[in-house]
């Protein structure tokens, strides 16, 4: 057994990170921690391109760890724990590399955070989607819900705690696809390896110009991406997926 909360196996260029705090990989502030070590991590290296986050055991994430709540009377206790909570989610978000979520289970609340931070979701079809801090007296997580859904069904699951399935989510084209349990990591470990095929710079790229899009005019972001394209037009990988391509061979990318 370990004592770490989230596992990290690496390999063929791919990174598995996997949530491992039974029963229920809830989030207490050490796992927050680990999470945001992780993807910083991930972001750095060379030697990885894509990344898979999934779960041990029946449940991705039940949320936040009702445990580990702040102290109101200890000075500076809710600025920190409110602080960690932020840069989990943007640890992944803002992760130089591509991020697939494997959700294997109840994604609620916080957890449901970590997978919106994601870019492309995958779910297993016992999946489930909520945000019942409401339930608990407690109101958070509109943000995260209005990345996947529209008006109406992120007021509804913020205002009730209502959950989704993940059947209701893939009609609502929030999914990629549900899958039986045991078809969902190896699938997005195939999607992952895709990626990881890929120049490495013009996916790191790829990816800063997806999150910057998502805030910008249309305008201005498709002159963003065009610098981009610019740039890496000169680079080495860019001429050597031009040849690879006319010549009918698989490009060997050095990533410069």
């Amino acid at each position: 057994m370990t004592d770490k909360s989230v596992l990290v196996e690496i390999k063929d260029k791919v990174a598995l990170v996997t949530l491992n705090r039974p029963p229920v990989n809830a989030l207490n502030r050490e796992m927050r921690r680990e999470i945001v070590a992780i993807f910083d991590d991930i972001s750095a290296r060379d030697d990885i391109r894509c990344a898979v986050l999934t779960a041990q055991g029946s449940v991705f994430c039940a949320g936040a760890d009702l445990k580990d709540r702040p102290d109101a009377d200890i000075p500076g206790d809710f600025l920190e724990h409110n602080r960690i909570t932020r840069e989990t989610g943007n640890a992944i978000r803002e992760c130089a590399k591509p991020v697939i979520a494997a959700i294997n289970g109840a994604a609620l609340g916080a957890g449901l955070g970590l997978a919106a931070a994601c870019d492309i979701l995958y779910a297993s079809d016992n999946a489930t989607f909520g945000m019942p801090e409401i339930n608990v007296g407690l109101a958070g997580g509109a943000s995260m819900l209005r990345t996947l859904f529209g008006r109406s069904t992120a007021r509804r699951m913020f205002f009730t705690g209502q959950r989704l399935t993940a059947a209701e989510l893939l009609q609502r084209n929030v999914l990629e696809a549900v899958l039986p349990p045991e078809e969902l990591l190896p699938v997005a470990m195939k999607l992952a390896h895709e990626i990881a095929a890929k120049a490495p710079l013009a996916v790191i790229y790829a990816k800063r110009a997806a999150n910057m899009v998502d805030v910008m005019p249309q305008r201005d972001a498709y002159r963003f991406e065009q610098e981009f394209t610019m740039t890496l037009s000169r680079t080495e990988d860019a001429r050597e997926a031009r040849m690879a391509f006319l010549e009918k061979r698989e490009p060997q990318f050095k990533g410069r």
